[in-house]
């Protein structure tokens, strides 16, 4: 581990939970069911987990894999490995037992933390971990709950520098094998006080954890409030009508959602106060990719007198940027500004600087950023510029006011006959079709132009679109170099954990 460095205490996750353990001891910092757990008993849990871990053997930088849903116990899981000086390693509950090898095995794990229902999963890396802890049930490991009740209860605190990581998050492969990305405490630290600073996660507060915490953005928001002195509760999964029941329930002032969630919510109900008490809730916040402008429309209506946000960010870079309430309708479609502590530049593909409302590529400088991806150099090096600014490759626009506007993955741009096809333009044009819920558009080889467009489609129950009725419709709307040559009408759209749309296998599928 790095030393600790001038100027004062290094920033940690855990932080918050020494902090309000002593502030404010028999306040709920985490609600699962019927299970509530204050800071004091989260501050002594997780020390019993360091304990436990330390007790094992396992030294301070030694990384630990967590393979659980969202359940009470992530938020002393992750406190605990931070008291103990060990780097989380978080999996992704529905991966495949290959899936889980290969990120076990690149990351080197050396412990295993698991829920006992997803033990299917870990049966071929559990033997060669130094320790295995496992809740509700053994098929794998020791007793969760005996290794705690055997663990001295006082907090390691152990030494670590801010810069050191905290986890390891892998990437979601949409371009291919994981990559592990290194998450420092002062990365997740910051983001954790100025989340409850812009979307109200402090003390007095009370937030759901909707997303799955293994993932980067769920386990950002829905480890804030424990950071901050507030209140979250664990919604076990996604269920639009128990979301709604819960918010009611738990009286739920802050959530953090993605774009497939208010999608599904409309698809329950058109008029979701109608149903449930939510006048609690004063404040939405999406992520993982932007919402389509119709769907936004019907977010702010549907839920009147709400601060609605939209963010940007990934994995490597952190938040990015954030639209407010106060722009929600005069710039849906846009992003916002650059989020606290950010810098932001826009460049064609030989460095240079765009002119306001030109596409270029998206490069960010903060304080969020990662370290880098573990064990891969070379991956670093080709993201990232000498002067610390980091790129994931995504596409944009920048207003004259300033205004971010995500065009598309670079990945995913289009290139048909030689001229350049935003999937991003052509989804918003095709969401306008009525009976069109979802969209995606994706580029597939064709012999003459290089590339054709073809729009995969969610319609509504007994809609039916073709591909000439939607040229049709977008007519006069769309160049016609941009107009979808097929449509591929489908249940649902294939999706990784954070609701991003995977146009990888949108592509390798189409049959033509």
């Amino acid at each position: 581990m790095a030393g600790l460095a001038p100027g004062g205490a290094p920033l940690s996750i855990v932080d918050g939970v020494r902090g309000f353990a002593a502030a404010q001891p028999g306040v709920a910092a985490v609600i699962d069911g019927d299970r509530v757990q204050t800071y004091a008993e989260l501050d002594e849990r997780s020390s019993r987990v360091a304990q436990a871990l330390l007790g094992s053997g396992l030294a301070p930088g030694d990384k630990v894999a967590v393979l659980l849903g969202n359940r009470l116990e992530y938020c002393e899981v992750a406190a605990g490995l931070a008291k103990a000086g060990l780097v989380m390693v978080p999996l992704n509950p529905r991966m495949t037992a290959p899936e889980v090898d290969y990120i076990v095995g690149h990351s080197g794990a050396r412990a295993l933390v698991l829920d006992d229902a997803l033990a299917g999963i870990a049966d071929g890396v559990a033997p060669g971990m130094h320790q295995v802890l496992s809740l509700s049930g053994t098929q794998l490991g020791a007793a969760y709950e005996d290794a705690l009740a055997a663990a001295r209860p006082q907090d390691p605190r152990v030494a670590i520098a801010e810069t050191d990581p905290f986890c390891v998050a892998y990437t979601s492969g949409t371009t291919g094998k994981p990559k592990g990305v290194l998450i420092s405490h002062r990365s997740r630290s910051l983001t954790f006080v100025m989340s409850a600073l812009e979307w109200g996660l402090g003390t007095g507060r009370r937030s759901i954890a909707v997303a799955p915490m293994y993932h980067g953005a769920g386990f950002a928001f829905g480890y804030a409030p424990v950071y901050t002195g507030g209140t979250v509760a664990m919604l076990r999964g996604w269920d639009p009508e128990a979301f709604l029941a819960m918010i009611e329930k738990e009286r739920a002032q802050s959530v953090f959602l993605v774009p497939t969630h208010a999608q599904m919510l409309r698809n329950l109900t058109e008029e979701p106060g109608s149903r449930f008490d939510l006048s609690s809730l004063d404040t939405i916040y999406f992520n993982a990719a932007a919402l389509p402008t119709p769907l936004k429309e019907w977010v702010l209506d549907a839920f009147p007198g709400v601060g609605v946000h939209e963010l940007y960010g990934s994995t490597e870079g952190g938040i990015i940027s954030n639209l407010r309430p106060l722009d929600a309708r005069r710039k849906a479609g846009s992003v916002g500004h650059p989020w606290h502590f950010t810098e932001v530049r826009v460049v064609d593909d030989e460095g240079n600087p765009v002119a306001p409302g030109e596409p270029g590529e998206l490069f960010s400088r903060s304080p969020y950023l990662m370290n880098g991806y573990l064990d891969d150099p070379e991956a670093t090096a080709a993201c990232t510029t000498d002067d610390g600014f980091l790129t994931c490759g995504d596409v944009v626009t920048v207003d004259d006011e300033g205004y971010i506007r995500i065009v598309d993955r670079k990945k995913d741009l289009i290139i048909s006959g030689g001229v350049n096809v935003y999937p991003r333009d052509v989804e918003e044009a095709v969401l306008t079709f009525p009976g069109i819920r979802e969209v995606a558009v994706v580029g597939v080889p064709h012999e003459t132009w290089g590339e054709q467009v073809v729009a995969y489609v969610v319609p509504a129950p007994g809609v039916e679109v073709s591909a000439e009725a939607l040229d049709e419709h977008l007519r006069g709307v769309l160049a016609a170099y941009k107009i979808p040559r097929d449509v591929v009408s489908v249940e649902a759209l294939p999706r990784n954990a954070s609701g991003k749309v995977l146009k990888r296998d949108l592509r390798t599928t189409y049959a033509g």
